[in-house]
């Protein structure tokens, strides 16, 4: 999947803006063909905290409603389910994204790690565990 909307913004201006309000949405959708239905996602969409999603998530909405119910009998559900994330403003995946982008930061200081709240560095301390990250979302 692709993320639309963040291009030319590095990862702490991201995280800024999610801490503004921005969030990560996709847009499921349903499709449906007398005995076979499929449930769908958008790519995935940056949604800054004064936009609204309908200008990203219109034509999914067309979309659902003409060509999600025609299936039995999983097309009217899905299709009532997918409606529900549009109303919504999507399905949000902002941790799941923000703990993604945060794990493969290039500006990331990797030099030292905070587990329970102690600062702790990670050159030469012989420990083969894997770290584990308290990161701020």
């Amino acid at each position: 999947m692709q993320i639309k909307n963040i291009e030319g913004l590095s990862v702490s201006q991201i995280r800024d803006m999610v801490q503004q309000g921005g969030k990560f949405v996709v847009f499921p959708y349903t499709i449906s063909f007398i005995l076979m239905t499929l449930k769908r996602s958008s790519d995935i969409y940056f949604i800054k905290a004064d936009e609204n999603t309908f200008k990203y998530s219109y034509g999914f909405v067309f979309l659902n409603l003409i060509v999600g119910w025609w299936g039995f009998p999983w097309g009217p559900i899905y299709t009532i389910g997918s409606a529900y994330h549009h109303i919504v403003g999507g399905k949000d995946l902002t941790l799941e994204i923000m703990s993604h982008l945060t794990q493969h930061d290039p500006e990331a200081n990797t030099s030292s790690y905070n587990i329970n709240g102690v600062e702790s560095s990670n050159q030469g301390s012989g420990n083969t565990e894997t770290p584990v990250y308290n990161i701020p979302v």
